[in-house]
């Protein structure tokens, strides 16, 4: 994909009313430190157009990025270990679960995990969720430049085990670093928009 023009079209806090579009969304979850906005930037070929932050829990909007004016990644707030009060990420969890529930153009959700630990309760939680919310994650095992290439495939199966996703579940380990695994990730948007 040539990423010709980007832009932040729409931020939605917890009290805002959420869009109607008519570009198809594809949606990013994951914990808090994870690396979605470092993921979204890739995508884009952008170097800090999410705000990447070392501090956990800095995305607390729904943010949707307009990319070619063809397709919105719509950034999900990251769940774990924020360190903002329960009543906030309540809230944060209905907005979101009124996003999944609600949105008509919504094509796919990308669940990110850090490919170096099996997943936790909330990314089990989270996981659970979006099927029940009707749709298949997509699995991004994220920061796998931090392991040897002889441990990719291990982690990978201890995440689908872990998650105890069937066959069928796409998981596809990526890089910040060296951008492995975003052909692949796009050529799945690509396939989930068309």
């Amino acid at each position: 994909m040539v990423i010709k023009n980007v832009n932040l079209e729409i931020v939605c806090g917890i009290t805002s009313v959420l869009p109607t579009n008519i570009h198809p969304e594809v949606a990013f979850a994951g914990k808090s430190n994870v690396g979605k906005s470092s993921l979204i930037n890739g995508l884009m070929n952008r170097k800090a157009y999410a705000r990447t932050s070392s501090q956990p829990g800095k995305t607390q909007t729904i943010n949707y990025y307009m990319i070619n004016e063809d397709v919105y990644f719509v950034d999900l707030p990251g769940y774990g270990y924020a360190t903002a009060a329960v009543s906030v990420k309540e809230k944060w969890g209905k907005m979101i679960e009124k996003y999944l529930q609600t949105s008509e153009m919504l094509k796919g959700v990308f669940l990110l995990l850090d490919i170096r630990h099996d997943p936790s309760t909330n990314d089990k939680n989270m996981y659970e969720w979006i099927l029940h919310n009707g749709f298949k994650p997509i699995i991004i095992a994220t920061k796998m430049d931090k392991l040897n290439r002889s441990q990719v495939a291990k982690h990978v199966k201890a995440i689908r085990t872990g998650l105890n996703a069937g066959s069928d579940t796409i998981i596809i380990p990526y890089s910040a670093v060296t951008k492995q695994g975003r052909d692949e990730i796009w050529a799945t948007i690509e396939s989930l928009i068309s």
